[in-house]
């Protein structure tokens, strides 16, 4: 049988340069097929091409030069054999953790009789295989201990975890109720000595100033919670600062259920902070997965081809609850309009009108100020109908609370939250906002479990992470609406997670007037629309960057008739086994 070296009819060249590997000559007709496999290089680009990867690189130019033998040293061929075989051996392993009936060998640093299910010690398992995890369970899977699971061997440790602002007190309290770890929350962002201990948890709005620290920090796993959080890459300082975390560590691990947004360079940058290059460089990333959108911004062509590369490459990893076998039903959602004060909202009308008209002006304006106008347009339009209809909306609550129903009641606006707290004072309302410093959100979390409040007033983009309100509460309540629907699931996911032993009721309050008929047609809220799964890459973002949006909804309001805007369309339906295989 012929080898590769002696096969009678080679097509060109090929060798390592210890960075990547280099083919230094191609037949034309060669190059057109390397260039179907290996789409990031560019279809007008001659020889050389540099290829550069992992080891599955190497075992996809391995399969290629079977077809199309390329002359080759003989180290380098060893080397690329060998790289082939790890890749494969790699992939039969993984595979087999990934797979129905895996058994985790030991459990090691778990307290008592507390121990991870199968499902996050195979996730902790993969992550401590390749180095390098995106976890993107779905919500209500327990993301926080398959990290902890992951990091608790002596030869992770110390660790440093990443949460945001308001969370690291509940990864100290989850770290402790599960293990035998010490942990030590870094309190300011200027440098300090630090004392002894195993999980130092290190906030988003603090990791900068570490900066200067990383390179003696001596870190060997972190772990970033709601990973988005870094989706401008270098740009900013936090990255700055993370990537620099990085560069020491042998275990990086992202956490998020919607972790990755449409816009190329967010999907780059959040992948490049797990493993350098995994995606190749920005321009190779472009060349094979993206193309230009609206505004200029480069976005993934195929998500959901995109998903499943870093599936099949073990990047990334996402169950949801069939999955696990899971048999909670998903949330109820209860669709309700209710009455719209129009005298309240005219009190607004003047500036809203000025602004619509701004909005829909035929006649060019000044650099950004057509987005200023139209992002204006839309906080003043949301703002006012949060005012006009919060009085009906806590009406509405006050049935659930008089019949001694435990409320979630999400909003945004401080105004809206007063109005609330007034109507509903009897009830003793509890905030978790953005004004609360994280030892009153504690205390708020403390009192509604605790039974000493049964109305939990939450801000809709505070949701992420908050733990406990499930096992006391089944009803949330949007009282205010955010474009984002990634929004509202990370709210509804504070209740529907394990603990929760009832069907979530999930109530969308909407006005006839205002903002709202707009928004529930973006949202595609009907009571007959399917409970699916929705695609990971479908993350929230503000609809106020698609301009058209606004601009439809401003020429409404100008005609008097927003209440037609945005019409829901009607909802496709499919199997759940489509929906499953939807996912990445």
């Amino acid at each position: 049988m012929k080898t590769l070296l002696d096969h009678q009819r080679t097509y060109g060249a090929i060798e390592h340069d210890g960075n990547a590997w280099k083919i230094t000559e191609l037949e034309p007709h060669v190059a057109i097929m390397l260039k179907a496999n290996f789409p990031r290089i560019p279809k007008t680009a001659k020889p050389p091409f540099t290829i550069s990867g992992g080891a599955h690189v190497d075992a996809t130019l391995a399969w290629f030069l079977l077809r199309f033998p390329l002359r080759i040293s003989d180290a380098d061929k060893t080397r690329m054999d060998e790289q082939k075989t790890l890749f494969e051996v790699g992939q039969k392993e993984l595979g087999a953790i990934l797979a129905p009936g895996w058994m985790p060998s030991k459990i090691v640093g778990f307290k008592g009789n507390q121990r991870p299910w199968n499902y996050q010690s195979a996730a902790a398992e993969l992550a401590r295989r390749t180095g390098r995890l995106l976890l993107m369970d779905e919500l209500g899977l327990g993301k926080t201990v398959s990290a902890i699971a992951a990091i608790v061997a002596p030869d992770y440790l110390p660790a440093m975890v990443v949460p945001q602002t308001h969370l690291p007190e509940q990864w100290a309290i989850e770290i402790g109720e599960f293990t035998t770890l010490t942990t030590h929350i870094i309190k300011r962002t200027k440098p300090y000595e630090l004392p002894r201990a195993d999980v130092y948890i290190n906030p988003y709005s603090k990791l900068a100033g570490w900066i200067d620290y990383a390179p003696t920090a001596g870190f060997k796993s972190i772990v970033f919670d709601e990973i988005q959080e870094l989706r401008n890459g270098i740009e900013t300082s936090k990255g700055i600062s993370a990537k620099r975390f990085c560069e020491q560590a042998s275990l990086i691990i992202g956490l998020s259920g919607t972790p990755i947004y449409n816009y190329a360079s967010e999907t780059w940058q959040i992948c490049n902070f797990l493993e350098e290059g995994v995606l190749g460089t920005f321009d190779e990333f472009k060349t094979e997965w993206c193309e230009m959108g609206p505004g200029g911004k480069w976005i993934v062509t195929d998500p959901q081809a995109l998903g499943t590369h870093l599936r099949e490459i073990h990047l990334s990893l996402r169950r949801t609850r069939a999955d696990i076998g899971d048999e909670r039903r998903y949330p109820n959602k209860i669709i309700h309009e209710i009455p719209f004060d129009a005298q309240s909202f005219a009190a607004d009308a003047g500036a809203i009108r000025a602004l619509a008209e701004r909005v829909t002006a035929t006649a060019p304006l000044a650099r950004g100020e057509a987005g200023n106008a139209a992002r204006e347009f839309d906080l003043r339009m949301r703002h006012a109908t949060g005012v006009a209809k919060a009085p009906q909306v806590a009406a509405f609550v006050k049935i659930l609370l008089e019949a001694r129903q435990p409320v979630v009641l999400c909003g945004w606006h401080r105004d809206v939250y007063e109005i609330w707290a007034r109507e509903l004072a009897d009830f003793n309302p509890v905030f978790y906002t953005g004004t609360e410093t994280p030892r009153q959100k504690k205390k708020s979390v403390q009192m509604f479990c605790e039974g000493h409040s049964n109305l939990f007033i939450l801000s809709l983009r505070s949701g992420a992470g908050l733990n406990g309100l499930q096992h006391r509460c089944r009803t949330i309540v949007f009282g205010e609406l955010d474009w984002s629907p990634k929004v509202h699931e990370q709210c509804t996911g504070r209740l529907d997670r394990p603990g929760q032993e009832q069907q979530v009721d999930e109530i969308y309050l909407h006005a006839d007037g205002g903002s709202d008929p707009s928004m529930i047609g973006v949202l595609a809220l009907k009571s007959s629309q399917s409970q699916g799964i929705v695609d990971p890459f479908s993350a929230p973002r503000d609809q106020i960057s698609d301009v058209s949006r606004i601009r439809e909804l401003a020429e409404l309001y100008l005609q008097g008739n927003s209440h037609l805007a945005a019409p829901a369309p009607k909802p496709k339906r499919m199997s759940v086994a489509s929906e499953q295989n939807s996912l990445f």
